[in-house]
């Protein structure tokens, strides 16, 4: 399988490539700047929305992480669009690092986690852009995949090697709290990859924090 990362110096982009490599995956990372690459990979350096069709035609599978900056939110919806139309009509599958937002805290999935009164104000338009493209995703013609995290996407957690899948529904693990770690979404991502459990949907995964 070949696969190329999005966004591979990225906050998530790091981890999910560190994963890819200690599996001995063949691996290249799409980045806008090659020096932001330190690991002996094969690297493309271009924009997400200079890629084309003749770039991922190569790749069995390709992971979005691309992360848009505070007051460009928006590009979360334009970089999944275009991917969307670059991908459209190849056998590439596509996954993409979601947000929690979108996920459900009902059972009718009527209220999202960016839905409670409790959502913090300052993540609405990441939460909001990302929701778009899962929705873009979901009456696109491609192959696609969407990973949520949970709630608390911790950046210093631990590498606990476990972790539980949902759907689209907030998970919490046996303290109560709906957490993962980088390191832990970055295993649920490669093995999806490998190992393809949920095609043309969007799932979620809960951790330990220790």
């Amino acid at each position: 399988m070949k696969l190329a990362i999005i966004g591979a110096s990225g906050k998530a982009g790091q981890f999910i490539l560190q994963e890819a490599l200690d599996r001995k995956l063949d691996v290249t990372a799409i980045v806008r700047n090659k020096a932001n690459i330190s690991q002996p990979v094969k690297v493309i350096e271009k924009e997400v929305f200079d890629l084309e069709t003749a770039d991922i035609n190569a790749f069995d599978v390709i992971i979005n992480a691309f992360g848009a900056k505070p007051g460009d939110e928006e590009l979360h919806v334009k970089a999944g669009r275009h991917l969307i139309k670059i991908f459209t009509n190849t056998t590439t599958r596509l996954l993409v690092v979601g947000g929690a937002g979108s996920l459900y805290v009902d059972p009718e999935k009527i209220t999202r986690v960016m839905d409670t009164p409790e959502f913090p104000a300052a993540f609405l338009p990441t939460a909001s852009n990302q929701g778009q493209n899962l929705t873009d995703l979901q009456v696109s013609p491609i192959n696609w995949t969407f990973l949520s995290p949970s709630a608390f996407f911790n950046p210093d957690g631990i590498r606990t090697g476990h972790y539980v899948a949902g759907r689209d529904h907030l998970l919490a693990n046996k303290a109560n709290e709906s957490y993962i770690s980088y390191a832990d979404y970055a295993i649920a991502m490669i093995d999806e990859a490998v190992h393809p459990k949920h095609q043309n949907e969007r799932f979620t995964v809960v951790g330990e924090s220790k």
